[in-house]
């Protein structure tokens, strides 16, 4: 697979020059034209050199989007010689595909694992946008890494060459997937919350009031989120938490809960981007750009953004077709496990040929989803307290134990008893689920499986690891479990 390093940072200027030439239809035209080419050249050559220094969002209109005409003769003429409108990759053919990637960035624990994974489709023609969520566990082929989780192809992109890592992924995606995709934006949480914080918020509306006890806190610490139902303004800091949040209850601790909130929270900030107050302030502009200056990896170039922007202005957000790729009844993903014994989510039909055929028919689809709030009934939790759990820690990550309880607590299971692995067979490496007992716990083996992402082991439990007499279930955590 051959894939070209892409740029560091946005491009302000197009990759060919600003206006290409065109052939002057009357003769008298001729040396003009050229005159004007060659000043237009190196005008753009000095640009190119200096593209940083030379942006100034006042240099465009704040309601066309359209570069300000030029004053002067000669640049009145070269505007409209050589100006040419850039279309996006994809738009001849009505589809304009770009890969959304969210990452920790340098100061998070594994920084470059892609914590958000999202294709936005448009359809120009019509004005539509579908917005694809792909979960992070989902198993796929990467070359030279053999079949992992997907969000690790980032991390390997950008381990091979600096600034390498989206453009890996999109490679990744693009291949598994036939499906073209032309663009893809990478942004850090650094970078979300101060966008969110320069257009003074967002506006979400709540469909579900969650509690969070395990978000991540710094020092290896937790920290309880509360979310209440109904719409609010959330700065940078709090939707940020609200997207990330993983641990939460009343049916939001899923993964697939939490790709509808990020979805929910991408079209809030695009209303707010868009909005008139924001493009006619060059302040607010120019600070969002710098923005995504540091913090941003793109190989869009600056006048694709501007194309990309105007179509999304018109873009109607009433209707989006949305798709979040999970495990439910007549979902595209089923629960497996790697080589390693790692928890994978693998293509119920073996491939990904059924996937790749609901994104690419996804605009044919008659159901349409929209962000408005989810009113179908809360169904009473489920309590599983007949089966005794326990819990013991087999890292020498402390505390981790009861963490894991008092969220089993939360979800109605019932925890009788924690403790540690004998230090001489620590730290153990791979999570397992035991059956202690001869008590039928089928269900509760299952859920319990599918929320912790740990394998259900057929075999013995290490003889060191002593368990309590009214032990049902034995859950042994190992390095390999992700909180």
């Amino acid at each position: 697979m051959e894939t070209q390093l892409p740029p560091s940072h946005i491009n302000f200027l197009h990759r060919k020059t600003l206006y290409p030439e065109q052939k002057p239809r009357q003769k008298k035209w001729l040396f003009l034209s050229i005159l004007i080419l060659i000043i237009v050249l190196s005008i753009s050559g000095y640009a190119s050199a200096n593209k940083h220094k030379n942006f100034d969002p006042i240099d465009y209109d704040p309601v066309t989007l359209e570069p300000k005409k030029p004053e002067g003769l000669f640049k009145k003429i070269s505007y409209l010689v050589f100006k040419k409108e850039t279309k996006l990759e994809g738009h001849k053919d009505d589809r304009i595909n770009m890969l959304l990637l969210g990452i920790g960035g340098p100061g998070h624990e594994g920084p470059y694992l892609s914590d958000t994974i999202m294709l936005a489709s448009i359809r120009p023609s019509h004005n539509d946008i579908a917005l694809i969520s792909i979960p992070r566990d989902m198993a796929i082929e990467i070359p030279g890494y053999g079949v992992q989780k997907i969000n690790h192809a980032n991390a390997y992109g950008e381990k091979e060459k600096e600034n390498w890592g989206a453009a890996f992924a999109t490679e990744v995606i693009k291949k598994e997937f036939k499906i073209d995709i032309p663009y893809y934006i990478r942004l850090d949480f650094k970078a979300f919350e101060e966008i969110i914080d320069e257009v003074g918020g967002v506006r979400i509306d709540v469909d579900r009031a969650f509690t969070d006890y395990m978000y991540p806190a710094p020092n290896e610490l937790y920290q309880t989120l509360i979310f209440k139902q109904g719409p609010q303004t959330m700065n940078g800091d709090t939707a940020l938490k609200f997207v990330r949040s993983r641990h939460g209850n009343n049916s939001e601790g899923s993964d697939f809960a939490r790709a509808a909130r990020q979805q929910k929270v991408i079209l809030a900030l695009k209303e707010k981007l868009l909005s008139f107050s924001t493009l006619s302030n060059p302040l607010r502009i120019k600070n969002v750009m710098d923005s995504l200056e540091r913090h941003m990896t793109t190989n869009m170039e600056f006048d694709e953004i501007l194309s990309f922007t105007k179509i999304a202005r018109g873009l109607n957000t009433n209707e989006i077709r949305t798709l979040v790729l999970d495990t439910s009844v007549g979902g595209y993903l089923i629960n497996t496990t790697g080589a390693d014994n790692a928890w994978l989510l693998s293509p119920r039909t073996g491939n990904y040929e059924e996937i790749s055929s609901a994104i690419q028919n996804i605009f044919e689809n008659t159901e349409i989803s929209t962000p408005h709030i989810d009113t179908t009934p809360i169904q009473e939790k489920p309590s599983y307290k007949d089966v005794t759990i326990e819990i013991q820690n087999g890292t020498w990550n402390a505390g981790l134990a009861a963490r894991l309880k008092q969220r089993l607590i939360d979800e109605e299971f019932y925890v009788e008893d924690i403790g540690n692995v004998d230090p001489e067979i620590k730290p153990i490496d791979q999570s397992g689920i035991y059956v202690v007992s001869s008590k039928n716990s089928t269900k509760v083996l299952q859920t319990l499986a599918d929320k912790l992402h740990i394998s259900i082991r057929k075999d013995e439990p290490v003889p060191l690891i002593k368990t309590a007499t009214t032990t049902d279930i034995l859950i042994v955590v190992g390095n390999d479990f992700v909180e």
